[in-house]
């Protein structure tokens, strides 16, 4: 669609200036903490097992392969972020790149996903509360935690980066512990363990590296793909950090290939060390299933804290990344005004908003947990893939500007410019049609494209009306 300048457009094009009303109050050690943990969630630590049962050892390469993916969405989100920070990310990016009404559908279509996001996360996180305190009421859990990470985000942002830089440090860690002792246990060498070293027996006995074919492997591709997603609120925070360039270039380079390491390199000690039709690999998650294997004591207790550490976590950044998207919206003209005031440098409407609609997300599993729920479940199924398909186009057109008008900012640069951006564009398609020909996934990419189709409607109405007012000034 072509673009016509319009008022709403020229915040896009501006990097944040002194004066902004958000605080830049991030450190480099935050992003790089937010970077890193962003997405080792519940989905890594439990959501796996379903992955491995039906892929096998073969999950392996699905998360080789959707990791892959996420490397190149997220070069591609860094050379932008860098380029011009904003605490809008993709959805300023696909404004200036493709028009206003790309930049309202990628925004609010994730605004959507993150405080679906967050109630499921509360609900997960109440969950382990109840298991612990068995005459607890859930839904009181929940409230807890909405007010703890509400109240959080309403305060200065550096107690945000506080939070996300604790509950992520101890994500990694268990993580980085998790493979070292596996790592040992594959070798037959952990201290205390009768385990012997299995070889490549699990990798390669009941049924070979890829058992149940081709359709196992691309459950497990599905199912890894959405696993990674997460890492976009690195670029939303770099906005409020201390030095955004620098910032959003260093946790982008620096987390790529960590966080490749611990989802591949966790998939690979799991598969090696147990067979992967072990039945308590979907009973109890495949760290604790792992780890019971080898008679490590406690590790249900010790995996039933990391998983709500990790849930509290995703809590906290998608309250702030939710915040963070609608105060950029409704800054460039593409939300309530009223929701838009900006206090002691937070935007503090906002963050009551998207807390409150997470909430009423919660309410709705248990009012309707029958219709309306698995609804809103259905219509943020692919919405990630529909944010990283807007980042890649935006990349393309916005490369090239750039390199025109003005090439110093580009501190990062996409690898193999355009062709690897292609290949992005195309895996992305084929995602797609993959799940065209899954009955679950087929459900999802219908809601999410009904979401997707209504929200751009919206947003072109939107934008021509906005060019008519322009035109007629």
């Amino acid at each position: 669609m072509s673009r016509t300048s319009t008022p709403q457009d020229a915040a896009p094009d501006e990097a944040p200036k002194a004066d902004s009303p958000l605080v830049h109050g991030l450190k480099q050690r935050h992003l790089s903490m937010i970077a890193l943990g962003g997405v080792i969630g519940a989905g890594l630590f439990v959501g796996s097992g379903a992955g491995i049962a039906a892929a096998g050892p073969s999950i392996v390469l699905a998360y080789a392969i959707s990791g892959a993916l996420v490397m190149l969405v997220m070069r591609m989100l860094g050379e932008m972020s860098a380029a011009n920070p904003a605490s809008g990310s993709f959805s300023v990016h696909a404004e200036r790149a493709i028009g206003p009404w790309a930049g309202f559908t990628a925004g609010w279509g994730f605004w959507f996903l993150l405080c679906v996001a967050v109630g499921l996360e509360g609900i997960g996180a109440a969950k382990i509360m109840v298991g612990w305190f068995p005459d607890s009421p859930e839904w009181a859990w929940v409230a807890l935690f909405m007010l703890v990470f509400c109240g959080a985000n309403l305060t200065a942002v550096k107690n945000f980066g506080e939070f996300e830089f604790w509950f992520a440090a101890l994500k990694v860690g268990a993580i980085t512990l998790f493979l070292g002792i596996g790592v040992l246990a594959i070798l037959g060498i952990l201290p205390g363990s009768d385990t012997s070293a299995p070889g490549l027996e699990n990798l390669t006995g009941e049924g070979g590296f890829m058992p149940n074919g081709t359709d196992g492997l691309i459950i497990g591709l599905l199912a890894s793909v959405f696993a990674y997603g997460g890492l976009e609120t690195v670029t939303i925070a770099a906005a409020e950090s201390e030095n955004p360039v620098k910032s959003v270039a260093k946790a982008v380079r620096t987390a790529m290939w960590r966080i490749a390491v611990f989802y591949v390199g966790s998939m690979l000690v799991v598969v090696t060390l147990l067979p992967w039709d072990n039945k308590e690999v979907v009973a109890k998650g495949p760290y604790v299933a792992t780890l019971d294997h080898l008679g490590i004591p406690g590790a249900g207790e010790i995996m039933n804290v990391i998983v709500l550490v990790a849930l509290l976590s995703a809590m906290n950044a998608n309250i702030y990344g939710a915040s963070r998207m609608s105060y950029s919206l409704i800054e460039r003209g593409q939300g309530p005004k009223a929701l838009g005031k900006v206090s002691g440098g937070v935007p503090r409407l906002a963050v009551l908003a998207s807390s409150v609609f997470g909430f009423v997300c919660v309410l709705l599993s248990y009012w309707r947990p029958d219709d309306v729920f698995p609804w809103l479940l259905n219509m943020i199924g692919a919405m990630i893939l529909m944010v990283w398909i807007f980042i890649a186009v935006s990349q393309l057109i916005l490369r090239r500007r750039t390199e025109r008008e003005a090439p110093e900012k580009l501190v990062i640069k996409m690898w193999a410019f355009p062709f690897l951006t292609w290949v992005a564009l195309a895996a992305m398609a084929y995602v797609f049609y993959l799940m065209t020909d899954q009955p679950d996934t087929r459900k999802q990419l219908l809601a999410t494209g009904g979401l997707t189709l209504a929200l751009a409607v919206i947003g072109i109405v939107r934008q021509k009306v906005a060019e008519k007012r322009a035109a007629a000034v």
